[in-house]
């Protein structure tokens, strides 16, 4: 019976440790509040803040990103430069039209797609909290 609850409790811990390695929609929610609040102050500190996961702006698998007018990343770790508006998700669904399209000033919305995990290439469902401040269309994403 000791061996049963040892191997339990080996097993719960694992779970909590593996889940403790994602961030949570409250989490999320909370960094893009952050993230808004940035840019509305310094738009150009914030844009590269985001960019290099600085200032607070990187926890595990989240961290804010951003498109200008023109449709590109204005900040994202890896694609800053590159199309947001033209971005399809892992099913062929227009996630970055989609985020521009929910993205609204003094409001958050939730735009869900799929993605992979960070280290992974198999696509899960991804749920990313949009707003826009001026003239940058914001997110955060969270896996579900």
């Amino acid at each position: 019976m000791k061996k049963i609850i040892a191997a339990m409790a080996v097993g719960l811990t694992t779970t909590f440790a593996f889940a403790s390695d994602f961030g949570t929609a409250d989490e999320a929610k909370a960094m893009l509040e952050k993230a808004a609040a940035a840019v509305a102050a310094d738009k150009d500190a914030a844009l590269g803040q985001f960019a290099a996961g600085e200032g607070g702006f990187k926890d595990r698998d989240l961290y804010p990103f951003c498109g200008g007018p023109d449709g590109n990343f204005s900040a994202h770790p890896s694609l800053t430069g590159k199309s947001l508006k033209g971005l399809v998700d892992k099913a062929g669904q227009p996630v970055g039209e989609k985020i521009y399209a929910a993205a609204k000033e003094g409001e958050i919305a939730e735009v869900e797609y799929m993605w992979p995990r960070p280290g992974s290439t198999d696509p899960v469902q991804k749920v990313s909290y949009v707003t826009r401040i001026g003239d940058q269309v914001c997110a955060v994403g969270y896996y579900k």
